[in-house]
């Protein structure tokens, strides 16, 4: 089941003294994170359903009621757990579009005449404000030890990915 799962969010702390308890959200909107029917929390190692029954934003963060707990010491325990759901939970998106979790793993690329030379593989991707920004470290074939920040702008830096193939290729000088 894990492999079908995709974090969304985790519990950071408690709030209040009721069991409430306040997520960080990786949903754009944050808020999305509230909406999902069927969450999933990673709790000892295993993941077990749990319900948002009440849940608002507050801040820079959301707070929630989750079915279960009741009190801050059960909140408590719950610090630090990730939420996930389902792939399929998530909503499609249009074909020049991705999730991160797609991007993560594919063979970064770029052209050098009418080869490609290998910069390694999306580690994962940072998001900075201005744009999101991928971190490309080496793999097995890949031209040199470096790890590689490279900016997440779709026609201007990165001109063509191919989930299919686990392949991007990007217009980047293989020396920055």
């Amino acid at each position: 089941m894990s492999d079908d799962l995709i974090t969304v969010g985790k519990v950071s702390t408690v709030y209040g003294v009721k069991g409430w308890v306040k997520l960080y959200s990786f949903t754009d909107p944050m808020t999305n994170l509230l909406d999902y029917e069927a969450l999933f929390l990673k709790r000892a190692g295993q993941w077990q359903p749990v319900t948002i029954l009440e849940g608002r934003r507050h801040g820079k963060a959301l707070i929630a009621a989750l079915d279960g707990v009741a009190d801050r010491e059960q909140a408590r325990e719950l610090a630090g757990c990730e939420l996930a759901v389902s792939r399929k939970e998530l909503p499609e998106l249009p074909s020049d579009e991705f999730y991160w979790h797609q991007l993560e793993g594919l063979l970064v690329s770029v052209k050098a005449g009418r080869d490609n030379l290998l910069l390694g593989k999306v580690d994962h991707l940072l998001e900075t404000g201005a744009n999101d920004v991928l971190v490309v470290t080496p793999c097995e074939g890949s031209i040199d030890d470096r790890e590689r920040l490279i900016p997440y702008l779709p026609d201007q830096v990165i001109r063509e990915i191919d989930l299919a193939a686990g392949t991007m290729v990007v217009e980047w000088d293989p020396e920055f």
